[in-house]
């Protein structure tokens, strides 16, 4: 019996770490940026998923058209098993003199069958692992929620994955609890709670409390935990002084002040997160055994020991360190 009961704790010691399912680490690539030399520099090891942004349609008509940059890319995180989703929407399209009045039509009774079947025939045609929907704000309408289970019915016979980035106050009470239920994961958008649109409330844009906030909502609706991925900011927001430049990507901010990765601030002109804040962010995942992190986006980063990357991979896989 002792014997026995060796073994069984020999073979839980070895298998348990194993069997502990990998947290999601999702980055963002935007396609506006070189993506074929940018697919060189990434660290694939540390990622699980990546949604190459943004794809619209192109006419009213909801055909899109391939990117021939997401090649290169596409073939590096498949080669390292990191899957790639093609995103559309962002948060452009929400307000796009073109885009917003389109994806309403095309959301449409008359028209969302026919826009569905293009999508999910898309991400099939072109080798992508899933569709990930980032319509947002005033784009949200009554006809999001039928949206997404006809994705759902179209996409999963196909072995794609269906998955969103939402926002609690940016839209978020317009989606339908039932829809939460169709997506393999929710990317949570824990951000942009203060910015230029609000010049005379300057402030952190995403504490730790705004993502732990987020989180619950989301959770609280119905959301798995193991569904609920929380986004972070590889950016910051200017005020006073730095106002003029409104959006400060993360990198752009180590070159400008040294030290700056290990703050959250700049004096009182420019706020983000530094490696300490995405950490706890990190460890709250994993204190609350949520699915996983998102990024948005990579391509702002720092490099080395500066990597907002590393220090979340750190964090959520303290084993796989050496």
């Amino acid at each position: 019996m002792k014997g026995l009961l060796l073994s069984f704790c020999l073979a839980a010691l070895f298998i348990t770490p194993a069997a502990q399912a990998r947290k999601k680490v999702v980055a963002y690539v935007p396609n506006w940026v070189n993506l074929e030399e940018f697919s060189k520099e990434i660290d694939y090891g540390k990622l699980t998923h990546i949604n190459i942004a943004f794809e619209n349609p192109v006419d009213d008509e909801g055909n899109l058209s391939f990117n021939k940059r997401n090649r290169a890319l596409m073939e590096r995180a498949k080669a390292a098993q990191v899957k790639v989703l093609v995103s559309i929407g962002g948060g452009a399209a929400s307000g796009d003199a073109v885009l917003k009045p389109r994806y309403f039509k095309l959301l449409s009774d008359e028209f969302r069958p026919g826009f569905v079947k293009k999508l999910a025939d898309y991400v099939e045609a072109q080798g992508f692992d899933g569709l990930d929907v980032d319509i947002e704000g005033p784009s949200i309408n009554e006809d999001y929620g039928k949206f997404i289970a006809e994705l759902s019915a179209a996409l999963q016979p196909k072995g794609k994955l269906l998955t969103a980035a939402l926002s609690k106050g940016y839209g978020g009470d317009r989606v339908p609890d039932a829809a939460l239920g169709y997506f393999d994961f929710l990317n949570i958008m824990a951000y942009d709670g203060a910015g230029f649109w609000n010049p005379d409330a300057p402030g952190q844009h995403s504490s730790l409390e705004f993502a732990k906030s987020a989180t619950k909502y989301w959770v609280g609706r119905g959301l798995p935990k193991s569904k609920a991925v929380l986004g972070v900011p590889f950016y910051g927001y200017g005020f006073g002084e730095a106002f003029r430049k409104r959006c400060y990507n993360y990198s752009e901010i180590l070159v400008q002040h040294p030290g700056a990765e290990n703050l959250d601030q700049v004096g009182n002109t420019i706020w983000y997160n530094g490696i300490p804040t995405i950490r706890e962010k990190a460890k709250h995942v994993v204190d609350e055994n949520l699915g996983g992190i998102m990024i948005w986006s990579l391509d702002t980063d720092g490099n080395g020991e500066k990597s907002l990357l590393t220090a979340i991979d750190s964090t959520l896989n303290p084993r796989e360190k050496k």
